[in-house]
C-alpha cells in the first residue's frame, strides 16, 4: 500500500527550514517505523512537458505493508510530536491512499 501526500508550505514558511527538518527529523523518523517499508520526500520542480509550475511544492511517498500497524505507530505520543511539527510547515496536506493494481 502506498500513501501519497501532496502539499504546499504555509505562507511565511522558509523552504530551507522545512527541508532541513524533513531531512533531519521527518525522513529518518518515518523510515524508522517498523510499519513503513520506505518513505521519501520530493520537491516538485514543475509539470512534465510544460513550463507551468506544479500545483504542489512537495510530494511525500509512504510505502506500508498494512494500514492498521501504521496507524498504531503514528498514533503514539512520540510520533504525534513529529506530526504536529509537520502541521506547522504544511498547509492542508492531501493524504491519498493507493493500492497496487
Amino acid at each position: 500500500m502506498r500513501i501519497v501526500v501532496l502539499f504546499n508550505l504555509k505562507p511565511g514558511v522558509d523552504p530551507a527550514a522545512y527541508e532541513a527538518w524533513a531531512r533531519g527529523t521527518d525522513i529518518p523518523g518515518v523510515n524508522a517505523l517498523s510499519s513503513v517499508d520506505r518513505f521519501s520526500v520530493h520537491r516538485a520542480t514543475g509539470l512534465f512537458g510544460s513550463d507551468a509550475p506544479s500545483p504542489y511544492q512537495y510530494v511525500e511517498v509512504i510505502d506500508i505493508a498494512a494500514l492498521d500497524p501504521f496507524v498504531a505507530e503514528i498514533s503514539t505520543e512520540a510520533f504525534q510530536k513529529v506530526a504536529a511539527a509537520f502541521g506547522d510547515f504544511a498547509e492542508n496536506p492531501q493524504f491519498i491512499m493507493t493500492e497496487d493494481l
